[in-house]
């Protein structure tokens, strides 16, 4: 048995007006400072029709800490609805806060979908994205980072999915290019991720499929002309697709090694997911038993079997990440080798404990998750 969790998603233009049907005693705004530079965060509040915190203390990847004192300022204000407004570390902030704050004694180093929390029961949580990215806004999980031990800790639980989700490009309409490539080939990560992990099921692998399509025919449009609002408009519903796609079936190995390298090289998450990409494609196609071909037919790319159509997979995500001028190896990133070698041995340990890694249709053990790391940062194609 399966499910498929969703929030209800207003999505389109004007999307944001629906904050004005929304009936409360007192909302919570989760979001960081930036936000309110913006005034992302006045756009919100004055559609509201009740009285409103904000706590805007975000960071990007949000530590532990921080959800505690989000968890701390929740608890003064006693809200029955709350909004995490910004790119997927706000979004994932406001899900851990809402966990903690309807269960002030869980553990949130260890949430999980086995753990019944009760969430809900004191508030609902509204998403509302600024990115075109994380999907966040659809998913159970939450990343959070352990600045203690300096690794990512991937959690999540069916309870923190957000109630709505309000998906309104106009929110991304003003996003840098580097910003658009980041999140772009996130969405990209997740739905390739999405539709070949152990999880995949009928329903991901739709949504999984579609978001691939939008991002290959949109991501190079926002990404050269920002105020093309059809190519805003369907990046940031490719998104919230690739979201619902991998959030009902889960990543893989990418984003294992990405979590473990953007936590100890403070890389943005997309670009840290989307460098390793290829470089798990290739890996796990040499282990044989995957659906690669299927990804390949949407790319358009000609290929006689499932390996070269997964080696296939993997070039077309090196041409699209050269497109937009990101890198293809660590080296391209700006890591010496002294770094990279100095590293080495907490990337494995900190991509080995990652939830994501026994979701990869292969799963490496130690000396090849060493290896991967290695070619990965010269550049090579896989080999074993």
């Amino acid at each position: 048995m399966w499910q498929f969790k969703s929030p209800f998603i207003v999505f389109g233009e004007d999307a944001l007006d629906y904050l004005d049907s929304v009936r409360a005693r007192q909302f919570f705004i989760v979001t960081d400072a930036n936000m309110v530079r913006l005034g992302l965060v006045d756009a919100i509040t004055r559609r509201l029709n009740a009285p409103y915190a904000v706590f805007d203390g975000v960071e990007p990847e949000p530590s532990l800490q921080t959800i505690r004192l989000a968890a701390a300022a929740m608890t003064e204000a006693q809200p029955d609805w709350i909004i995490g407004l910004g790119g997927g570390s706000c979004m994932d902030a406001a899900k851990a806060t809402w966990l903690l704050y309807e269960k002030p004694d869980a553990d949130i180093v260890c949430i999980n979908p086995m753990e019944h929390y009760g969430v809900g029961s004191k508030a609902k949580l509204i998403a509302i994205p600024t990115t075109s990215g994380t999907g966040s806004e659809a998913t159970l999980a939450t990343v959070l980072t352990d600045t203690d031990e300096h690794r990512k800790l991937s959690l999540g639980s069916y309870e923190i999915v957000p109630n709505i989700a309000i998906v309104d490009p106009a929110l991304v309409i003003k996003l840098p290019p580097v910003t658009t490539a980041d999140t772009g080939m996130d969405v990209l990560g997740h739905a390739i991720e999405g539709y070949t992990s152990r999880m995949h099921n009928d329903f991901s692998d739709a949504m999984c499929l579609r978001a691939l399509e939008l991002v290959l025919e949109y991501l190079p449009r926002a990404y050269a002309d920002g105020s093309d609002i059809e190519a805003r408009t369907h990046m940031h519903n490719a998104a919230a697709m690739g979201g619902l796609g991998f959030g009902n079936s889960q990543t893989a190995l990418a984003h294992a090694m990405g979590h473990a390298f953007g936590a100890l090289f403070k890389m943005a998450h997309g670009r840290a997911v989307s460098l390793f990409l290829p470089y798990t494609i290739e890996y796990t196609a040499n282990g044989g038993g995957t659906r690669y071909a299927d990804i390949a037919e949407r790319m358009k790319l000609n290929a006689a079997s499932e390996t070269k159509a997964a080696f296939a997979v993997a070039d077309r995500v090196r041409e699209l990440e050269r497109a937009l001028d990101m890198p293809t190896n660590m080296q391209q990133a700006g890591v010496t080798h002294d770094r990279f070698t100095a590293a080495l041995a907490q990337l494995v340990a900190n991509a080995n404990m990652d939830t994501q890694l026994v979701m990869n249709m292969r799963v490496p053990e130690t000396p090849e998750l060493e290896k991967l790391f290695e070619y990965a940062f010269d550049g090579r194609h896989i080999d074993f």
